[in-house]
This record gives structure tokens, sequence and C-alpha cells, in this order.
């Protein structure tokens, strides 16, 4: 029978059912005929695939498989059909790419790039553009309205109420506002202001290359983006208000016409000396209204936009910004803006020639506030100026009022100060009488040593009459207040060994004793730690006088700061070596910008720390070592929310019998040295008296376990075109004024009444420390001045063990005082002439004096300074 014959159809019933029971093995006594297993086209049972539906052609297969010896079928099986018969399938992002092989297959095509940037450019465009439609600008009125501040005691009384509120800020129309002013600020801070769109994305652009290649900080904003920031939001430096500016600056560009952003930023600019607004500067600068401004007046005026306490003439608060610095800010501001109205073809060149030839203009002087009259506006501006410098608030958004400022300042001894001070004024100063007694400055500040607090300060007679606050920094030298410094450094350190080289570790060195004996004769010749006479860049010589070119002979160190004596420790700071002394300076908490640079005299007092600081740094001494940063302000409140809240930190400066030994020395300063006017009965009070040279200043600095006191004075003719520090010698009817005189008496009597009805307390005793080392020019054998009243004997071998290893010696850079034009800051610290080189310290004033022929100073003090009495 042919196998390719056609095949019965199916009987009837067929279908799944037939083609399961077809299937099936065939029950006990059923024969099954042969013909029923002839071979077929079927499954090999001689049933019809067609027959068995669907469910039997899936298993035919399946079938086949079996009767081919159990093998499953190969995995290349129909791919004939699959790639062979109709193309892949295709994927909307072909990505890892099909068909390609190796390193191109995760290259991405250059449709799918394109696809992913306009895709990504779309979604800009859509959040940009929803964001824009959702923005609302807000109600300038509300937002750039200017409070008052309430300012509190330390006990929680309301001290005052003061702020920009009381502040003329009244709002003019483009109109009155001259054509002069608008052309400095457009050219000087946004060129294209009257074509951007509100931002400058090249301005923001250069500024991010700029800040990312270590360059000067640019902001990169618009006049818009400024007058937005002024009029709507708050002063913090955070991405979501960054982006919020930049929304409403375009915002604002888009639908706000120029000459109203212009007027607006005009008008709510900070431009320093509490002033909000174009007008209410003008009257504070120049005591005009704004549209008779001269285009050199509005020249200067853009200036203070970049920031009013660097460029006001009269000087701001801080080192950085005294009366010198920002003057010559101001002036190279001001004629670079003329030049640059010049160069954006704002002005011609001969107008701009003209302005120059006349000179900066005239500025005349700050007015205060009425309501800071006496302490108050010094108590105030200090506040400010620590809330400034410590926390996120600008000083422009701190002026705009509504805050609740929460200070440390005690109310009963910031009276009991200046108290103290107005009697000894009115007892002794008498400038209708004395002309010397003209012009004389008194300052101070009180700290508590544990926790920093500056609970009271004296910055001058009156605040509405006197600007400068003479606690904060005035650069005024201290003198030989500053000699507990290098004590310090010398009981932590050591003396350097004379055989090595200069660069010691502690371990190399000699801890000193307080009973060290060195040579205090007068004018004696300096030597560098190994010997060596030292000399200056120029070959010359430097013999220190002392106070009244008096000798002393050997003397122990703890009877030359009793009698503060000089020579003995300007050669125990070579000893030393300066750095270290400046180290210890810095640990006890003062501040690195008021100290002068590292010439041999810096051990004497050339530096001029303010009065909070010195009180702070005595202060550490008091506390055994530990330092903390003075501080005046709590906490600052708004609305009821936080702005502000003082964190303590305070760090072990000194080891704690460092400082023990420290207090020992300046208790005898003042038991039975030249403190002891500020003798408080039976309280034991540690202090240093201070004199600089030329009788230029003279202070007190002193503590007791609970306060820290300092008092400076000095005298300084405000109204004078060359500022400079000036002799007292015969102020109050003395022949000279020093630390000893009216500053030590001041000191007492303020410390008595601060200190009335506290437990009088003890300082911890010292231990002996160090060994009695002998300097230049001195040697066991001659007997040394003795000690007054010494509290303490030393042990032959060092109680101590240091374990810091000495910094290298920075290279000198010139600090110059601030009242001293002739003086060039960054020149080396040795300075000219035979003597060293003219004060490197931020203070003292004066010329460098003609040596005579034998290279001594003339005279007693020297520019260096440091003589005490």
């Amino acid at each position: 029978m042919s196998e390719h014959r056609r095949k019965p159809p199916p009987p009837e019933g067929g279908g799944r059912g037939s083609a399961r029971r077809a299937a099936q093995p065939p029950t006990s006594g059923r024969r099954v005929t042969p013909a029923s297993n002839s071979a077929g086209p079927g499954n090999g049972r001689g049933e019809d695939p067609r027959s068995a539906g669907r469910t039997g052609a899936r298993r035919v297969p399946q079938r086949g498989d079996a009767a081919a010896g159990g093998r499953r079928r190969s995995p290349d099986a129909g791919r004939g059909r699959r790639d062979g018969g109709r193309p892949p399938v295709k994927r909307f992002i072909d990505y890892p790419r099909a068909g390609k092989t190796g390193a191109r297959r995760w290259l991405p095509s250059w449709k799918l790039m394109a696809g992913l940037i306009v895709t990504t450019v779309g979604l800009v465009v859509g959040i940009v553009g929803v964001a824009l439609a959702l923005v609302q600008v807000p109600s300038a009125q509300k937002a750039s309205a200017v409070q008052k501040n309430v300012y509190y005691w330390a006990d929680g009384k309301q001290m005052v109420v003061a702020g920009g509120g009381s502040l003329n800020r009244q709002i003019v129309p483009i109109a009155q506002i001259p054509l002069s002013m608008r052309n400095a600020v457009i050219s000087a801070e946004n060129a294209s202001f009257e074509k951007d769109w509100g931002v400058d994305p090249m301005g923001i652009a250069r500024a991010v290359v700029k800040m990312a290649q270590g360059g000067e900080t640019q902001s990169g904003s618009t006049i818009t983006q400024q007058f937005v920031k002024n009029t709507y939001l708050s002063q913090e430096q955070t991405l979501k208000r960054k982006a919020t500016e930049l929304l409403i600056s375009v915002k604002v560009g888009a639908t706000k016409d120029k000459d109203f952003i212009l007027a607006g930023y005009l008008n709510t600019a900070y431009y320093g000396r509490g002033a909000y607004g174009i007008q209410a500067a003008a009257r504070a600068y120049f005591d005009k209204d704004c549209a008779d401004l001269t285009p050199s007046e509005s020249a200067f005026l853009s200036a203070t936009l970049n920031g009013p306490n660097l460029y006001d003439p009269y000087g701001g608060q801080g080192p950085a910004a005294t009366p010198e610095k920002n003057t010559k800010r101001a002036t190279d501001r001001w004629k670079w803006t003329l030049d640059r109205e010049v160069q954006v073809g704002r002005m011609q060149g001969l107008e701009r020639d003209k302005w120059v030839a006349q000179g900066f203009p005239k500025v005349q002087k700050p007015k205060p506030a009425t309501n800071k009259t006496g302490q108050i506006g010094y108590l105030t501006d200090l506040a400010d100026n620590y809330i400034v410098a410590h926390s996120r608030l600008s000083k422009a958004e701190l002026d705009k009022g509504g805050y609740q400022i929460y200070t440390t300042f005690d109310r009963d001894k910031v009276n009991a100060l200046a108290k103290s001070v107005d009697e000894v004024r009115k007892a002794n100063i008498k400038p209708k009488a004395r002309e010397v007694d003209q012009f004389v400055q008194f300052g101070g500040a009180s700290v508590e040593p544990k926790t920093g607090k500056i609970v009271a300060i004296y910055g001058g007679e009156n605040a509405l009459e006197h600007f400068t606050n003479n606690a904060d920094y005035t650069g005024v030298q201290v003198g030989s207040t500053f000699k507990p410094f290098v004590l310090a450094a010398a009981m932590t350190h050591g003396k350097r060994n004379p055989g090595l080289g200069p660069q010691q570790s502690d371990s190399q060195r000699t801890i000193v004793s307080p009973e060290s004996v060195y040579n205090g004769n007068n004018k004696l010749t300096l030597r560098e730690y190994n010997g060596r006479v030292w000399h200056d860049q120029n070959g010359g010589e430097w013999r220190q006088p002392n106070d009244g070119d008096e000798d002393k002979g050997l003397v122990t160190l703890r009877t030359a700061m009793q009698f503060s004596v000089n020579t003995p420790f300007i050669q125990l700071g070579m000893d030393v070596g300066t750095d270290l002394v400046q180290e210890a300076a810095l640990k006890a908490g003062l501040d690195k910008d008021q100290l002068s640079s590292l010439t041999p005299t810096f051990s004497l007092g050339t530096s001029a720390p303010s009065a909070i600081r010195l009180a702070g740094a005595y202060g550490t001494f008091a506390a055994n070592g530990k330092q903390t940063d003075p501080y005046s302000v709590e906490k600052v409140e708004k609305n009821g929310r936080p702005a502000y809240e003082h964190e303590k930190k305070s760090a072990q400066a000194f080891d704690s019998n460092v400082a023990n030994n420290v207090t020992d020395v300046l208790k005898t300063v003042v038991e039975s040295g030249t403190g002891t006017k500020a003798k408080l009965g039976d309280r034991p009070v540690a202090g240093k008296t201070g004199t600089t040279d030329g009788n230029r200043s003279a202070w007190f600095a002193g503590y007791t376990p609970q306060l820290s006191t300092a008092i400076g004075m000095y005298r300084v003719d405000p109204n004078a075109k060359k500022q400079e520090f000036l002799s007292m010698r015969g102020v109050g009817g003395q022949p000279t004024i020093h630390g000893a005189s009216f500053p030590a008496e001041i000191w007492a009597d303020y410390m008595g009444r601060a200190l009335k009805g506290q437990p009088v307390l003890q300082f911890d005793a010292p231990q002996a420390i160090g060994e009695k080392v002998y300097g230049d020019g001195a040697s066991p054998s001659p007997s040394p001045m003795p000690s007054t009243s010494p509290s303490v004997t030393p042990s032959p071998s060092a109680s101590s063990s240091p374990s810091k290893h000495p910094s290298s010696s920075p290279s000198p850079s010139r600090s110059c005082n601030p009242f001293d034009p002739k003086c060039k800051p960054g020149g080396n610290g040795g300075g000219g002439g035979k003597h060293g080189g003219t004060s490197s310290g931020a203070g003292g004033g004066g010329e460098s004096p003609t040596p005579d022929s034998t290279g001594r100073q003339p005279g007693s003090g020297g520019l260096f300074g440091g003589a005490d009495g």
C-alpha cells in the first residue's frame, strides 16, 4: 500500500475528544488490529493529526521527539523562520543598539542624541514656563518695609528700641534721581541693563568661571536681580532663594519698565550709615537732596553699594575698615567708576578729566541716630557687628529691623564703668585749662573669663559725638601688657638651645621658670638665641631702652615683670622665638589681624589688640588656660522665630599650670610692683601695666577669678588732616602718663563696683615649673636683683612636659598703623635705619628718629615702643 495515498476522512464525533480517546492505550480485553498501527503521516498510531485539533497538534512534535530517541529539539530550530522569515521587532529607544557589536553597540546614535537634547530643552523650557506662570511678584510695600530692632540687657529687660525705622527713607521718583547717578550705577554694575531681560546668563557664567579658577568672588547679578533681592526677598544665600530671585527677575524684567526697576533699586539699596535709598544716602554723606548730586558725588555713592563698611572714608568696623584703608579703597573705586562711564559711552572724556582734577568729593562726618546717646550707641553697634560677623544676617537685612536682640551686657556694670571713667576724667582732664588735655580718649571692656560674655564696655564720652568705639579696634598699641604672652610661650615651649639650629622641637629646648635670670640694664645689645648680635636687614643693631633709661642689673623674670623692665623680655622673646610668642598670643585669644609683624620688639607690645580682645586674652589666664572668645549677643529672634543663637566654644590654650604661673607672676605686679593702684583689698588681683614709646598710650589689664577688664588711654585729634597718636606728657598735670596712673585707677574703681557683694575667690595655686635659666649677659655667679615676694619656688628640673613642636618662623610682613600715612605695608618687618626698622605695630605713630653715631636710639622709648611704667 502506498504511503502517500489519501487518508479517509475522520469518523463522526471527531475533534478534541476523539483525538484524546485515540491516544489512550487499549483497555484490557480489547484487541487492537494490526491495521490500527500501520505507519502513516500521522502520529505513528494510525491517527490523523488533523483530527486531533489544537491539543493534538501541540503534542505531535513532542511525540516526534520521543520517537527520535528522546532527544530535545535543537535551539536553532525555527530560527530561519524568525530571522529569515520576518524582520526583528523594533524598539522605541534602540539602546544598546541592535545589530551592532563591540563598542559601537554602546555608542548612542545621532538620532538618540538629538532626541535627548530636544527632550531636555523641552523639559527645561516647560518647567521654566510653568514656574514663570506660577511665580508671583510679592508686594514691595510689606517686604521692604523698615522696622525697628529691640535690644535687651543680659537680664532680659529692654535696653533700647532702635534701627532703620528711625531713618529717613524717602522714596523719590526717577525724575528726581540725577542722570549722573543712573549713569554711574549702570556703568559700574550692569552696563547691559537697558538691553537685558532681567538676568545676564553670560555674567553668571563669568562669575562661575572666575570662582572656579580661584579668582575673586563675583555675584553675576544684574540691577534687576539686586532690586528683586532688596525689595522682595531675604538676604539668605540658598539655592532656593537664588532660583526664586532668577524667576522673579525674569518676570519683572519682562513686565516692568526699566525706569521703574532702576528707580526701585536706587530707592531700596543700602548705602551705609543706616541710609536706605538714594535720597537718604545723599543726606547722610553730602547733606543735600539727591537731585543736587554732582557726577563726582554720584560716582562715590555708587561705590558704597559694593560694601558700605569698606567704602565710608570715615571708617567702618574692624581692622580692615580704617579711615585710611577705606579712603584709598573709595578713591580707587570712584576713579574707576568715572573711567568706566567714559568706556561705556555714558560720559565724555573731558568731563571725566574735570571731575578727576577737582579730586575726591568731600564727605561729611557720620551722624548716628539720636536715640543712641551715651554708651547705648556703642553697645548696639557692637551687637550689630557681632551678629553680622557670626550669623547669616547681613547688615542691610539687620538694619531693616524687626529683630529682638538679646545681648550679654550687664546694665549695672556698663553704668559702673562709665561712672568710673567719667569721675577720673572730670577730676583730672581739663581741656580748657591745659591744651595738652585736649583729645584725650578712654576705652575699656570687661569680660567673664569662663563664659566669654562681654558684660561692659566703654566706647567714649558719647556715641553721638565721638563715633569710634574705643572698646573695639582703634590701632592703639598695648605696650607691656603684652609681656605675659612672652612668659607663657617661654613656659610652654622653652628657651632654644644655642648649640642647635633655629627650628628646635620642644624636647630640645629648656622650659623657663619665672625665677630665670636676665640682664635688666638699659640699652643692651639685642642678641639672637645663639648669642650672635642681632642685625636688621640694613646691618644695624638694636639697643633696647628701659623706661626712664634705668639700669636694673640682673633680675629674675618675675622681677622684670613686676617693674616692667624691657630688656629681659625682648631678649626672652628672641630666645624663645617671636613666632611662638605670636602663637601664645593667638591661643590666648588675640586677633591675628590686630597683631604687628614679627620684629624683635613684637614681644614688647607693638601690636594693637582691642580692649575687648585684651580683656578676653587675660581672661584665658584667669580660667586656668581655657580660652573662650568674647561675645556680645546671646540670641536673635524675629516674629518669635530664632534667627541666631550663640554656641559656646572653648579650648585649652595653655596647660593649667602655665596659666597659673603667669597669674602668680602678675599678682606680684599688683601686690608690690607697678600696678599697686589696682589693689582691691583682700580680693586677689593679677594684672599688668603698659605704656608705649613717646607716652602715646597707657593701659592696665587685669583680672580676678570672676572678671577680666582692660582699660586704655590715648590722644588723637579726629579733626587733624594727618591722623596720628599724640604724646600724653603733661596730660592731667602729670609729667608722663603710665598704665599705673589713670588706667589703673579707673580699673580699680570699676572692678570694686562691679564685684561688690560677690564672694572673694582665690586663684589656683601654681606648681613649680621649668628651670632657672640664665639669659644673655647673665650667669649663675652674680647675685640677681631679688624678686619681691615671689609666690612660688621653682624646682631645678622641668615639671612640665611640653608636647607641641614650634612652627616655622613666618616671613615678617609689615602691619601699618592706621593713623600713619607714611607706613607702607608689605615690606620687611625689619624696617629701615639702624634701629631694627620703624615700628611695625598698628599704633604708636610717629616718624623714625635720627640715630646717633653709635647706632643707639636717642632718648627713651624709641619708635619700637614697649617702654612701660
